[in-house]
C-alpha cells in the first residue's frame, strides 16, 4: 500500500529549526528573495518602482535613486512598521503553516515569547494576507455546495423529547452564522459566512461558471440552481454519495474548520469568521502540499499585500 502524501518525506520540506538558526542578514536575504523575485531579490522602490536603489550603511534599509524614498525589505507590505525581527517573522509562518487545523494566538505567543496581542494581530495578517492571494475566476467543471453552522454554540438537552434544533432562530444566541463553501473538485474551496444556508444560492450564482455541474443535498433552497446549472443532488437521510452525486469534499472542510473551531481556538468570534473559513479553506486546497511550499505560498502573500487596514493599529483602536 502507498504511503500517504503527508507522512512522506515530500511533504516536510521546511525545518523550524533552520529557520531559527537563521541569522538576521540570511533572513533579511530571504525576505528579499521571496518579495522581489523578479529581479532575483534586488529591491525594488514600492513608490515609483525604480530598480536603482542602495543600501544606507547606517540601517538596514534601502534609499531610491529616483524618488529618494527610503523603505526596508517590508516597507508598503502587510508587515510595515513591524517591531519584531525579521527571522522571527519567518519562524511564525513556519510555526502557522504547519498546523493543519489552524494554530492559536496563545500557542504563538508562547512559542515566539510575545505579547499575546501580538501573536493574535500577526496571525490575522497572514490570514488577510492568504485572503488577498486568492483567486477570483469563477468556479468550472463539478462544484460542490453546502452550508453549515458555526459560532454560538446551543448546547442540546441528553433527552430527546427535549432537544432543540439549533437551525431555529429562538435556539440561537444570534452570534451563530451560516458558512457556505462552494468547492470544485480538485480545485479551490471557497468559503462565504451568511445569516441563512439559503443565501448560498445568489453565491453559487456569482462564483461559479455556467455550464458547470453544481451538487448539492436536499434542502429545498438549493431547488434554485436547477434554473440556472446542471445539478445532482443527494439526499444525506439515504447515503452519502448515489450516482455520482455527494458532497463530500464540501463536508470535509467543513470538518476541518469545525476541528479549528473546536480543537484549536475553542471560540471564534462572529466578526472574525471568515477570516478563519478563508484560512481552512486555503489549508484545505493545499493540503497536497509540502509544508516548505505552503511556507513560500505565505510569504510571497504577505510581501505581495498592502498595508492592513484593519490590523494596522488594532489595539490602540488607531484609523489607519
Amino acid at each position: 500500500m502507498s504511503q500517504h502524501f503527508l507522512l512522506s518525506a515530500a511533504a516536510r520540506t521546511l525545518s523550524l529549526v533552520k529557520v531559527m538558526r537563521m541569522s538576521d542578514d540570511q533572513a533579511r536575504e530571504t525576505f528579499k528573495a521571496i518579495r522581489w523575485a523578479s529581479t532575483e531579490g534586488e529591491p525594488v522602490c514600492p513608490k515609483c518602482g525604480c530598480v536603482e536603489v542602495y543600501d544606507l550603511t547606517t540601517r538596514q534599509i534601502f534609499k531610491c535613486k529616483g524618488c529618494l524614498s527610503q523603505f526596508s525589505v517590508t516597507s508598503g507590505t502587510i508587515f510595515a512598521s513591524r517591531k519584531l525581527p525579521i527571522r522571527d517573522i519567518l519562524a511564525a509562518i513556519a510555526i502557522f503553516v504547519n498546523g493543519a487545523k489552524g494554530y492559536s494566538a496563545l500557542q504563538l505567543s508562547r512559542d515566539l515569547d510575545v505579547q499575546y496581542k501580538t501573536a493574535f494581530v500577526m496571525a490575522h495578517k497572514l490570514r488577510e494576507a492568504i485572503a488577498l492571494s486568492r483567486a477570483t475566476d469563477k468556479l468550472t467543471g463539478e462544484v460542490e455546495v453546502d452550508g453549515a453552522y458555526f459560532g454560538g454554540y446551543v448546547k442540546p438537552a441528553n433527552e430527546r423529547a427535549n432537544r432543540r434544533d439549533r437551525r431555529l432562530s429562538e435556539n440561537q444566541s444570534g452570534k451563530r452564522q451560516v458558512v457556505v463553501a462552494i468547492r470544485e473538485r480538485d480545485g479551490e474551496t471557497r468559503a462565504f459566512v451568511t445569516k441563512r444556508e439559503a443565501d448560498g444560492v445568489a453565491l453559487v450564482a456569482a462564483n461559479v461558471e455556467h455550464g458547470a455541474t453544481v451538487h448539492a443535498d436536499e434542502a429545498s433552497h438549493w431547488d434554485n440552481l436547477h434554473a440556472r446549472f446542471a445539478t445532482k443532488r443527494i439526499n444525506h437521510s439515504e447515503a452519502y454519495s448515489l450516482n455520482g452525486a455527494c458532497t463530500n469534499m464540501a463536508e470535509s472542510f467543513f470538518s476541518r474548520l469545525r476541528r479549528a473551531e473546536t480543537g484549536t481556538h475553542h471560540h471564534i468570534s462572529g466578526k472574525y469568521l471568515s477570516a478563519y473559513a478563508t484560512e481552512m479553506a486555503w489549508r484545505e486546497d493545499v493540503r497536497r502540499t509540502s509544508n516548505g511550499g505552503q511556507f513560500v505560498q505565505v510569504v510571497g502573500a504577505a510581501m505581495a499585500a498592502p498595508v492592513s487596514r484593519q490590523w494596522k493599529g488594532y489595539w490602540q483602536r488607531v484609523s489607519a
